[in-house]
């Protein structure tokens, strides 16, 4: 991910910040970077920044849009580059507030690394930080604008409990996913579909921890909501 994070309001004002924001990502691991830049890709980074600097964030856009384009025709859709192209734009429609257009891009960006990299690569592990950033922030602000028991609120945690579990911190995912059970639960009641996908995701923690009486329990109640909607 790009290494500094700001708010759509906040400004970007010094051309270090710039550096940070768009450079510090080309970690030293990845020489593929060096020579996406060789191929046109340092120029329109520096365009970037320019717009960023004076606020123009909507051409910001348009040129790390023609950054990922350039990747992919030097190096292919599924190249570490263009993985790296998509976090650069993710993270401009981020800091702007566009979450619904970061995200495809940050899992884009992930499905790549781990296909091209494996998943136990520290880049991965960034692209993973990258949407579990989102979806947190994602988290706060629909509890905020929404109230914290409305079903979007369920949606969100689910999201983040996912992450969690993908990266085996279970102790993390157990609450999230049964704080999105019982909101589920109170707000669609208790036979509805979400309820059920609920059930199943706290189903596969239960048996990833070895607790597999509990997780059966959960996936009958959930066999039982899904018969129902047939």
């Amino acid at each position: 991910m790009l290494a500094v994070r700001q708010d759509a309001t906040t400004n970007v004002n010094t051309y270090s910040q710039l550096q940070r924001l768009f450079c510090s990502c080309c970690w030293p691991h990845r020489p593929c970077l060096r020579r996406a830049q060789a191929l046109n890709g340092t120029s329109l980074i520096r365009s970037s920044w320019s717009y960023i600097l004076t606020g123009k964030y909507d051409r910001a856009v348009v040129v790390a849009k023609k950054a990922l384009e350039v990747a992919e025709k030097n190096v292919g859709p599924n190249h570490p580059d263009v993985a790296q192209s998509l976090n650069n734009l993710a993270e401009l429609y981020r800091i702007q507030g566009q979450y619904a257009e970061a995200e495809p891009l940050y899992k884009r960006a992930l499905a790549i690394d781990e296909k091209a990299l494996g998943p136990n690569h520290s880049v991965v592990a960034t692209d993973l930080n990258n949407v579990a950033l989102l979806y947190k922030r994602a988290l706060a602000i629909t509890e905020k604008v929404l109230g914290p028991d409305h079903p979007d609120v369920a949606t969100s945690l689910n999201n983040v409990a996912l992450l969690y579990y993908t990266q085996g911190q279970y102790a993390q995912a157990e609450p999230l996913y049964k704080r999105a059970l019982a909101i589920a639960e109170k707000a669609l009641g208790p036979d509805h579909p979400d309820v059920a996908q609920s059930l199943e995701n706290l189903a596969a923690l239960y048996r990833a921890t070895k607790r597999d009486e509990e997780a059966e329990t959960l996936e009958q109640r959930a066999a039982r909501i899904r018969a129902i909607q047939r």
